[in-house]
């Protein structure tokens, strides 16, 4: 048995006003779990617990991010939530005010007996 990727969703999230990290992270986790459903489970009995989810947040402060506050936003599988250096700060001068934008990419990651499963084409049933 091995682990396997079974998704992989991206996202993004923005803090306008505050210079947030956590909250444009919070945000960008938002935005990617906006984009799947995972069905696999429910279809085929499989416990949600047994997923790990891999996240990486990329923000151009990652201490600033609160990673507790950011996993907390998961709502299913066990999650690990890892903050790098990425996504972009705008700088508005004439304001006064950083825009902070947070990218995010989730991973969710099953252990699969590969003996299990077989693809087959639409023609072959």
């Amino acid at each position: 048995m091995s682990e396997q990727r079974i998704i992989l969703e991206m996202g993004t999230g923005n803090d306008l006003y505050g210079e947030d990290y956590t909250k444009a992270a919070c945000r960008a986790v938002q935005d990617a779990l906006h984009h799947s459903s995972i069905v696999l489970f429910q279809s085929l009995g499989i416990d949600h617990r047994q997923m790990r989810v891999e996240v990486t947040i990329g923000v151009q402060t990652p201490e600033a991010v609160d990673v507790d506050a950011v996993t907390r936003e998961l709502p299913r599988g066990r999650a690990e939530v890892t903050v790098v250096h990425g996504g972009l700060n705008v700088h508005d001068e004439a304001n006064g005010q950083t825009h902070v934008i947070a990218s995010a990419a989730i991973a969710a990651m099953l252990e699969i007996e590969h003996d299990d499963w077989q693809l087959c084409s639409p023609s072959s049933g």
